[in-house]
């Protein structure tokens, strides 16, 4: 009796594929953002870069960046199991350059489901399990801040017992340019380690791709953010030393796969 292999764009595999974890792209999504941009150490910021990207024009600049998604596969199936397709995460992105092109770059990130953790790392971002929390906004009712001056929003992200971020935006009117350090490109590192050794299979540069883009209008207003001091992460490195404004909107777009930039140099493991 012959026998196939199991299937799956992701494991667990299994005979028809449909137990994987995540399933292959497109993945389209939507989500509410609520992102506090700052300025912290540049020294610090440049340390997190790998050599083949060059600092920013800006090199201390940050944003703290909350994410409540939706998001599904073709089909859309995810939507009717919605277990398969919510998530929260909340990340710190960088600016930074590629051959004299501007780039940003996701250098920490927690994310409370394990299938977008896995998607994140085949795309490049270098996901941890977290508990993230978001304040919401309904059309009706007293218990919802509306998208108005005044309203406030907030964001809290824990893991491992510690508290990653807090972060608190109060609204002042519609944003003429919106936020800027996370808007360029990203350059993420896809890193998948070697079994028997330190130098790891998979260690490349990769631009992370997005299509059919779409966002609401765009809300600015004082910001105000704190980096837990007792994390596995030194986030006390990149702390706010001056904050910025904060933002809140609504994004939309489709992942159809990403770009190969170079390969990093794996003997750099040794």
């Amino acid at each position: 009796m012959s026998r196939q292999y199991p299937k799956g764009y992701t494991t667990p595999l299994s005979p028809d594929g449909s137990a994987s974890l995540v399933p292959a792209p497109p993945w389209h999504y939507v989500g509410d953002f609520l992102i506090v941009e700052y300025h912290t150490n540049p020294d610090a910021v440049i340390a997190l870069l790998p050599k083949e990207l060059e600092p920013a024009a800006d090199p201390g600049a940050v944003a703290a960046i909350f994410a409540d998604w939706q998001c599904c596969s073709t089909g859309g199936n995810e939507l009717l199991d919605p277990v398969q397709g919510q998530y929260k995460e909340f990340f710190l992105v960088v600016g930074c350059t590629y051959q004299g092109q501007p780039m940003s770059r996701c250098v920490y990130i927690w994310v409370d489901k394990d299938f977008a953790m896995y998607r994140g790392w085949v795309q490049g971002f270098p996901k941890k399990l977290g508990s993230v929390h978001m304040t919401r906004t309904y059309p009706v009712g007293k218990a919802t801040p509306r998208l108005e001056p005044g309203a406030r929003f907030a964001g809290t992200c824990t893991a491992g017992s510690r508290e990653i971020a807090r972060a608190v935006v109060t609204l002042r009117g519609i944003s003429p340019e919106g936020p800027t350090v996370n808007a360029p490109p990203m350059a993420n590192s896809r890193h998948f380690p070697a079994y028997d050794g330190l130098v790891p299979d998979v260690f490349e540069l990769v631009r992370s791709g997005g299509q059919d883009r779409e966002v609401t209008d765009i809300w600015e207003g004082d910001a105000e953010l704190t980096l837990g001091a007792n994390t596995l992460e030194p986030l006390q490195a990149i702390a706010p030393k001056t904050i910025g404004k904060g933002f809140r909107f609504t994004f939309a777009y489709t992942v159809h796969g990403g770009h190969v930039l170079t390969q990093h140099d794996k003997d750099a493991h040794r």
